[in-house]
C-alpha cells in the first residue's frame, strides 16, 4: 500500500469512527469537517458570496488594507525567509492577498495549505501556480491534529494563517490545545494570523447561518449525503431541516440538522440503526463570536502573545497577529 493510500485508509476509518460516535451520543453531533467534502467545500465557496455572509468581505477587507503592515512585522525579527502555513485553507483566495504582500518583500515563498478537500487543495495550488508562480505550495491533505504533527519537519520562521473565524468551530479548550500544538511544532520564530468574527446582534448574524436562498441549508445537508455516499446511510433529506440557532451563553450560532417526523436511519457501513425523536437533532457546526478579552485568553493559553488587532471599517470582524511566547505546559 502506498502512503497515499494508507494515509486515505485512515482517514476514512477516522470518518466512520467520528460518525459513529456523533450519532450514538445522547445528544447528537457531527464533526464539522465532514461538512467539507468536495461537494461542501463548492457550496461553502457559494456561502462566502452570499449578501448576508458578512464575514468574508469583512475579513477581505481587513487584509487588502494591512497585508503589507502585517508581513512586515511578521518578518522583522529574522533574517530568513518567511514561509506561509494555513490551517483550513479552502481555496485560498483571501490568502493570496498575503501572499502577495510576502512575494513583495521576498523573491519566493513555500505555503502549507492545510484542508481535509482534496479537490479544494488541488484547485487552490493550481490557480497559485498561474497567479502566483513564485510561490511553492506543498498541500497537507488531512485533518488539523494530523497536520501539527507533519509540521514539525517545516524550518524556518513561519507565519500560520487561522482565518475565517475557523477558530469559532473549537470549543475554548480545544482550540487552546490546536493553538499549542502549533506552538510546539513550529517554534519560537512563528507568528500567527487569527481571524474572529465579533459578537453583535443576534438579527445580523442569524441570516449568515440561515440565508434566504438556501445555501447554507443545503451545505448542512450535505453532511448527510456524505454520510450516504461513503457509509452506506439512509438519509433522506427532505426528513430533516436546515436550523440555526444564537446560543448567548455560549456567545456562538449552533447548526443543526432537526428531524421532522420519528424516524429510523441505518448506516450500512456501520451495522448502525439510528432512532430520531420528532424535533431532535444533530449539531453540526458552531461558530463563536468573540469579545477581544476571549482572544487574548485563547492566545495566552495557547502559547502566543497579542501583537496587534485590525479591524473592518464596520468593526464587525477583527484579525490578530500574534507571535509564539513561551512554551506551554
Amino acid at each position: 500500500m502506498t502512503a497515499e493510500a494508507a494515509a486515505r485508509s485512515s482517514f476514512d476509518a477516522a470518518v466512520a469512527a467520528d460518525v459513529r460516535r456523533g450519532l450514538t451520543s445522547r445528544l447528537k453531533s457531527l464533526p464539522p469537517y465532514l461538512l467539507y467534502d468536495e461537494l461542501g467545500s463548492d457550496l461553502y465557496e457559494r456561502i462566502t458570496e452570499l449578501p448576508e455572509y458578512y464575514l468574508t468581505r469583512a475579513e477581505r477587507e481587513i487584509l487588502c488594507a494591512r497585508a503589507s503592515d502585517l508581513v512586515a512585522r511578521a518578518m522583522e525579527r529574522s533574517l530568513r525567509p518567511l514561509g506561509i502555513v494555513e490551517l483550513g485553507a479552502g481555496s485560498a483566495s483571501k490568502t493570496e492577498i498575503v501572499l502577495r504582500a510576502v512575494l513583495d518583500r521576498q523573491p519566493g515563498c513555500t505555503y502549507v495549505p492545510i484542508d481535509v478537500s482534496r479537490a479544494a487543495i488541488e484547485g487552490a495550488k493550481n490557480r497559485l501556480g498561474v497567479h502566483l508562480p513564485r510561490v511553492r505550495v506543498r498541500p497537507l491533505v488531512m485533518t488539523h491534529d494530523r497536520a501539527i504533527r507533519a509540521l514539525h519537519a517545516i524550518e524556518g520562521p513561519q507565519l500560520v494563517l487561522f482565518i475565517g473565524s475557523s477558530i469559532g468551530n473549537f470549543e475554548d479548550h480545544e482550540a487552546e490545545a490546536l493553538l499549542r500544538g502549533l506552538r510546539g511544532a513550529l517554534g519560537a520564530g512563528t507568528s500567527l494570523l487569527l481571524g474572529t468574527d465579533l459578537r453583535k446582534s443576534p438579527r445580523m448574524l442569524l441570516p449568515a447561518y440561515d440565508d434566504a436562498a438556501g445555501v447554507t441549508a443545503a451545505f448542512d445537508k450535505n453532511v448527510l449525503s456524505r454520510i450516504n455516499r461513503e457509509l452506506g446511510g439512509r438519509f433522506a433529506l427532505d426528513r430533516f431541516r436546515h436550523v440555526a440557532r444564537w446560543n448567548e451563553i455560549a456567545s456562538r450560532i449552533e447548526m443543526h440538522l432537526e428531524s421532522v417526523d420519528s424516524q429510523d436511519v441505518a448506516v450500512d457501513a456501520l451495522d448502525l440503526r439510528v432512532h430520531f425523536d420528532p424535533g431532535e437533532t444533530i449539531h453540526t457546526e458552531s461558530s463563536i463570536k468573540y469579545d477581544l478579552a476571549r482572544v487574548t485568553r485563547l492566545l495566552v493559553r495557547g502559547g502566543f502573545a497579542l501583537e496587534t488587532t485590525y479591524f473592518d471599517e464596520a468593526r464587525t470582524f477583527a484579525v490578530h497577529l500574534a507571535r509564539a511566547g513561551a512554551p506551554t505546559a
